[in-house]
């Protein structure tokens, strides 16, 4: 299986998420947003230094199927791109999620002249809402007994609960016998391929 969190912005969530997958050794991916590279540097050099993908989400967060305009749709990427090696050093890794999973058949092919892999995920739930958190029951309930083999987990690291819960979560995956992958794995690339390919998932949002 392979871990993903969206980081649309900091809500003081993200130090607790990378402790835990510290503590137990988890690869994870981050798609994070130009607000998010802004607000949080430290975190994303955090998230380089300890091993993990941090990934492109958008410099704005738009529908980004509205946007048809190969410049257009580069500019919400190259931005980002550019935060990113201002803050660290290091070129961003070619890895591109749409916000909200909103993408036309032409945005595929344009994140894929732009280099990007596009990475939507088959495993997601309601975590995002500040106001309505999910309970350890709900989330468990969605995220063990919907997981299966192969799965691209989308979690929001702006979620209490999935801070709260991650660690006991982690370790009822692997007892179920799954190992975490990397997206360099599900798409058969390593960061320096020049030639990615678009590899969209379906959606499991529930």
């Amino acid at each position: 299986m392979y871990l993903t969190f969206d980081c649309g912005y900091e809500n003081g969530f993200t130090a607790a998420i990378l402790d835990t997958l510290k503590e137990k050794k988890v690869p994870a991916a981050f798609f994070v947003t130009g607000d998010f590279l802004d607000a949080a540097p430290d975190m994303i050099k955090r998230m380089t230094k300890e091993g993990h993908i941090v990934g492109n989400h958008t410099e704005h967060h738009p529908d980004m199927s509205a946007i048809s305009s190969l410049s257009a749709f580069q500019q919400e990427l190259s931005a980002v791109e550019a935060s990113y090696a201002e803050i660290t050093g290091e070129s961003l890794p070619a890895y591109y999620r749409p916000p909200q999973g909103k993408y036309s058949p032409e945005n595929l092919k344009q994140a894929d002249e732009l280099g990007y892999a596009t990475i939507f995920w088959s495993l997601a739930y309601v975590d995002w809402n500040q106001d309505d958190q999910p309970t350890r029951e709900e989330a468990f309930e969605k995220l063990l007994g919907r997981i299966h083999p192969g799965a691209v987990v989308l979690l929001h690291s702006t979620s209490e609960a999935n801070a709260s819960y991650l660690g006991e979560l982690l370790d009822q995956w692997k007892a179920l016998g799954y190992r975490f992958g990397t997206l360099d794995e599900l798409t058969g690339q390593d960061l320096s391929s020049d030639d990615p390919k678009a590899d969209p998932g379906g959606h499991d949002d529930v």
